[in-house]
């Protein structure tokens, strides 16, 4: 049975210990849930979903086919002229194709009352369709709940 009296040691660890806990629920609020539907057969949708996971998204993937992708996306407010190879949702947010991790990010921090972010097509150089260094010019569009569009953030090409 342990002594009611700790020593020096077991004083230290408990301090230590409830310094850590209150952070948990921060860490925690950190890595933003972010569930990605796409197409199984797409190779440059895992290249987004492993850069949004290496930036502290705990993702989740759901394959389906390209109709039933395509309905979700223009059931959600996603016009053929926004969309873009996979979408992903993140704390009521949709994301259209290769946004970038820190715009996600900003989105969230923001919160506009919006349906999410776009980037339509695959620019070359956006993240998961090749080297950011070597890059076409590329928009982030942010998609509002009344139908109109904004630019939220602009890529130049390398």
């Amino acid at each position: 049975m342990p002594s009611p009296n700790p020593n020096r040691r077991q004083v230290f660890l408990g301090v230590a210990a409830s310094a850590f806990v209150p952070g948990l629920p921060v860490i925690a609020q950190n890595r933003p849930a972010l569930h990605v539907i796409k197409d199984p057969n797409c190779g440059c949708c895992g290249g987004w979903i492993n850069i949004m996971a290496q930036s502290g998204f705990d993702v989740t993937v759901q394959n389906v086919s390209n109709d039933v992708l395509f309905s979700y996306k223009l059931g959600n407010g996603i016009s053929e002229d926004l969309a873009s190879c996979h979408t992903g949702l993140v704390e009521g947010y949709l994301i259209e194709g290769h946004v970038p991790p820190a715009d996600v990010r900003r989105l969230l921090t923001e919160r506009p009352d919006a349906i999410g972010l776009s980037v339509p097509g695959m620019p070359f150089g956006a993240p998961g369709m090749g080297p950011e260094d070597d890059r076409d010019a590329y928009d982030v569009v942010l998609m509002n709940k009344d139908g109109t569009t904004e630019i939220y953030a602009s890529y130049d090409g390398q």
